[in-house]
């Protein structure tokens, strides 16, 4: 799975350890997703669209 969350958390100068804490989760956890290691669970990809305040499909986009 493709995503935006590295480009929508550096046009709020935000670091990977900044949104881990927003999100309640690793700083890890946001690495791997970043790099597409790791889908997340729909209820973290819910939280992750209401932080940015976006539609789930406008931060991740189906892979190849």
């Amino acid at each position: 799975m493709k995503n935006r969350l590295k480009v929508l958390r550096a046009e709020r100068d935000w670091s990977q350890a900044d949104l881990a804490e927003k999100l309640e989760v690793s700083r890890q956890s946001v690495n791997a997703i970043e790099t597409g290691k790791y889908d997340p669970s729909l209820p973290l990809a819910f939280r992750i669209a209401d932080l940015f305040g976006l539609p789930i499909e406008a931060i991740f986009q189906k892979g190849e």
